[in-house]
């Protein structure tokens, strides 16, 4: 897939999925509507959302740049993607959606986006664990067993990982 390609597609994705589970559905279950909480715990909220805005756009952009494909199961990468905030967790995506939700939570002042969060982060775990990590060893085999030996799942590593 060259990178325009992988470009185009990795931005309909984002819109489509990350941009349902960490827009729409806030959005539907709040209205953007803020609670009552004291103003500096809110404000508190604005670092998970902007820390996990930005890994999301880097880790879009490594599937663009390293894996020339999407995230999306439909337009998988040519390449296993190890690189960027790979080489500190293999999940970098879902646990960025994860901050967004929190710092929401946080900045509305509304305790449902925490369930909410908890329940999408557990959809995110299932997901990855029964569909993704079994497909990426199936296409990718020794490479991608060695990077899931190397590199957790979803709590990041202090020092990246070197592929050797």
């Amino acid at each position: 897939m060259r990178k325009r390609t992988a470009a185009l597609g990795s931005t309909l994705f984002l819109a489509l999925a990350p941009g349902t589970v960490a827009v729409l559905i806030p959005w539907w279950l709040t209205g953007w509507r803020a609670g009552d909480w004291w103003p500096p715990v809110r404000l508190l909220g604005l670092i998970p959302l902007a820390a996990g805005t930005a890994v999301l756009l880097l880790a879009f952009t490594r599937f663009i740049v390293e894996g020339l494909g999407t995230p999306a199961p439909v337009a998988p990468t040519e390449h296993l993607v190890v690189g960027g905030l790979y080489r500190f967790v293999r999940n970098p995506m879902y646990v960025a959606v994860d901050a967004t939700i929190a710092g929401q939570a946080l900045l509305l002042a509304r305790p449902v986006l925490f369930w909410y969060g908890a329940f999408a982060g557990l959809g995110m775990w299932a997901f990855a664990r029964w569909y993704e990590e079994p497909a990426l060893a199936s296409r990718f085999g020794a490479e991608y067993e060695r990077y899931r030996q190397a590199v957790p799942g979803w709590w990041p590593r202090l020092m990246p990982w070197r592929a050797e």
